[in-house]
Parts: structure tokens; sequence; C-alpha cells
């Protein structure tokens, strides 16, 4: 997202950003609280979840280097109903939420800020990801589910390989265990995914879409469509 800022707008942020090394695990924010920093992360990927009253998460959005950790700022609130959790390891630039709020409000004579409308149209392919991933979850399958997932994940990591347990993913889909044991032999079986100790490595991916319900091609088409693909001329972050 940062790489997509126009130059200008880039000079102005970079003596703001703090790069922040991301730990698998590592909560960035709870359910509540008054958040101080946002988060553009580059190689780490992090998990929006909703925590039930028993305790039980369920994962509403996936957020990698196409996002920002902490939108709601910029839609009037101070503090979050949800959590975030860093997924996979690696890094993320912070910055302070008032910094944020300061570039989101500048504009040039009649004509809306550039990062204003960067973070409106995200918000926008963001709230499609939340609601379409309430839709999955209700109507199709754990094996849909599950595919849907690793491609969601995939699209925001460097490699073909996912470094997770079993039961962390279940936990964020909402469901047993067993379940997503059972399902993971099942696309072992089939030669799509290669499954050991906590490491998936993705073998086929286009077979791997072909299993999963159409909300991975929903959610991605919008995020084609609202966020650019073209990087600009200035280094990237």
């Amino acid at each position: 997202m940062l790489a997509a800022l126009p130059a200008t707008v880039w000079q102005r942020l970079e003596p703001c950003l703090e790069r922040a090394p991301m730990t698998s695990g590592e909560s960035l924010y709870e359910a509540g609280d008054r958040v101080r920093y946002v988060y553009f992360p580059t190689t780490a990927v992090v998990s929006v979840l909703y925590v039930m009253a028993d305790g039980a998460p369920a994962e509403i959005a996936v957020v990698g280097n196409e996002g920002m950790i902490g939108i709601h700022v910029v839609m009037g609130s101070e503090s979050v109903s949800n959590r975030a959790v860093v997924q996979s390891t690696g890094y993320a630039y912070r910055l302070a939420t008032n910094l944020l709020k300061q570039e989101f409000n500048r504009c040039g004579g009649r004509r809306v800020g550039a990062l204003q409308k960067l973070l409106l149209c995200y918000t926008q392919a963001f709230m499609t990801q939340m609601t379409q991933t309430a839709a999955c979850n209700r109507h199709h399958s754990v094996d849909q589910q599950l595919c849907r997932w690793m491609l969601s994940c995939l699209d925001r990591l460097p490699s073909n390989r996912l470094d997770m347990t079993q039961e962390l993913i279940a936990n964020l889909l909402g469901v047993r265990r067993e379940s997503i044991a059972v399902v993971a032999g099942k696309l072992q079986s089939a030669g799509l995914i290669n499954y050991s100790r906590g490491h998936i490595t993705v073998l086929d991916r286009p077979h791997l879409e072909e299993r999963a319900c159409e909300c991975y091609a929903v959610v991605k088409r919008e995020y084609d469509r609202l966020l650019p693909s073209d990087r600009p001329a200035h280094a990237s972050p």
C-alpha cells in the first residue's frame, strides 16, 4: 500500500514511519483498546479476529502488504471492537494515528488527498472481505473454506509455504481441529499440498483454486479492482 502512494506523499510519511518486526502470535491490539499506531505490513501477515464472549476467536479478515491494520481510525473511531494478531512472522511499518489522520485529511484544492482516496478504496475492499468471509463460514464446507483461506494467505506471502498448525487454522476458521486434519489429509493425498509439523507447502495452486468456493475469487476481484497494481517510481518501502 505504501508503495502505491505518490512520491510527494511518500516523502512526507517516510520520516515518520518506524520499521517494526512482527512475530507470529503477537497481538497488535485487543478489543476495546485505544489504538496509538496503525500498521502497514510489508512481509508479515495479520489476522483480524472477532472474539466471542466465551473467548472463542474467528478470523474475519486477513491483511498483508496490500493493506493497513487500524483502518477504523480514519472512520472516526478511537478504539476497536476486534483483535489483530500476527499470523506470519515478518515486518511492517507503523505510523502514529495522529500523523495518519493529518495526512488523511490533507486535500489539494478541491481534490481528495491521495492517501484518503487510497484508504477509502481499501476500506471498501476490506469490508467486502469481511462480509464474504461471514457468508463463506455460513454456507460453505470446511474443505472450501480451507482452500479459500490458504489462497488468501498465499496472495500476501512471498512463497508457497504457510507456517501454521492445524489447531491454529481451526481456531481462525472457527471449526474443529479434527475437521482441518481430515481436509488437509485429503488435499495432501490429491497432491495439492504437503503438510508436515505445522508447515503447509502448496504444490498445485490451480487445482486448489478449483476446489475453493467462489468467495476467494469475489474478494480477489474486488481488491484488484479497487487497489492499484502498478508501483510508482519512488523507492519501494
